[in-house]
């Protein structure tokens, strides 16, 4: 009856839910810096409202802008930096149509709800209800929302990197892999735009004139694909392709853009100059490569295996010593952690 009759706060699952349903229901794909502050203002007003100190930067080169929460507390000793990205990968107008917003049985759908804002939302209710119990952590923590995560973090990676040097500790709110499972660790990335040009002419009147630039481009794509190793969890994805001006004309130019993943630096020193240095097969034709590693591997942390089994006292305050037990995976996907995992001082 006593419990009943508490005022005391509660983690509420229904509310957690709605809150995320109005982070997901502001779309913010990362290339339209206006939707991504739309989202960036809702984040502001919440983190505000609890008593958050806020620091804003405008964006650039035409990406949102970013912005970080800091508890009052603490002063500028080196606290916990948690890391979420505002922007997905979808553009706007799906939430009305292939990803609306509804609920079958415990799977919830909606753009973006999985990476990240389910984990983003999460972590400010976690402070949230650290605020309406009037209580402190022992170190400062600081919440950063960067704008253009799901592009490669081109106009945050610095601020990510000179946030990270001042706090002991990382957390990014990337969801878990199955299992529950929280990763520590992550594959590389490369990326790479290939431009093949070649000598355009009439495929009617004169074929034999002409040099496909999309031919040529289309060998070079079976060997660049033909790089992924499952075995040693190498893979390779051209992921965009562009070319030719129309059906009855050779292509003099054909462009594609590659995703590489890679597991550690001995597989970067092997497969990225294997990309780098393709040449051209027709003589006639004129290849370009540009791109490399966009973000280095990472391995699991020596600071995250001294967290995860730090001694945790009992409830019931004994002598008795339980340790935390967190399953830990490596991820196959990129994320903040490659710009950040190395340098916090934790």
């Amino acid at each position: 009856m006593a419990d009943q009759a508490s005022n005391r706060p509660k983690v509420d699952p229904d509310e957690i839910l709605e809150g995320i349903r109005t982070w997901v229901e502001i779309e913010s794909p990362s290339n339209d810096a206006e939707a991504v502050n739309r989202m960036v203002d809702k984040v502001e007003t919440d983190y505000r409202a609890i008593g958050a100190e806020i620091d804003r930067t405008p964006g650039c080169d035409g990406f949102g802008d970013i912005l970080t929460a800091r508890t009052p507390w603490g002063g500028d000793e080196p606290g916990i930096l948690v890391v979420s990205h505002s922007d997905t990968v979808h553009p706007i107008g799906m939430i009305k149509d292939i990803l609306r917003w509804r609920r079958e049985g415990d799977s919830v759908f909606g753009p973006g709800i999985y990476d990240m804002k389910s984990g983003a939302y999460m972590a400010y209710y976690a402070y949230r209800h650290l605020v309406r119990q009037g209580k402190q952590t022992p170190l400062p923590i600081t919440f950063m929302f960067i704008p253009e995560e799901e592009v490669g973090s081109p106009t945050s990676h610095e601020a990510i990197e000179e946030a990270a040097r001042r706090n002991k500790y990382v957390l990014v709110t990337e969801p878990a892999r199955e299992g529950g499972k929280i990763v520590t660790g992550r594959r590389g990335s490369a990326r790479f735009q290939i431009t093949v040009n070649g000598v355009p002419a009439h495929s009617g009147l004169r074929h034999q004139d002409g040099r496909s630039a999309i031919r040529e481009m289309a060998k070079h794509i079976l060997y660049i694909e033909g790089l992924t190793d499952y075995d040693r969890n190498v893979t390779t994805n051209v992921g965009l392709i562009s070319g030719g001006t129309g059906t009855n004309v050779v292509p003099s130019e054909c462009v594609i853009e590659v995703d590489m993943r890679l597991p550690d630096m001995e597989a970067v020193e092997e497969f990225v100059p294997a990309v780098l240095n393709i040449k051209k097969i027709d003589p006639d034709c004129i290849v370009t490569v540009k791109g490399g590693l966009n973000r280095p591997p990472t391995k699991k942390m020596t600071a995250f295996r001294h967290y995860t089994s730090m001694p945790k006292a009992s409830p019931k305050r004994s002598a008795s010593i339980c340790r935390i037990c967190i399953p830990v995976a490596a991820a196959t996907g990129i994320s903040r952690q490659h710009w950040a995992s190395p340098l916090s001082t934790g």
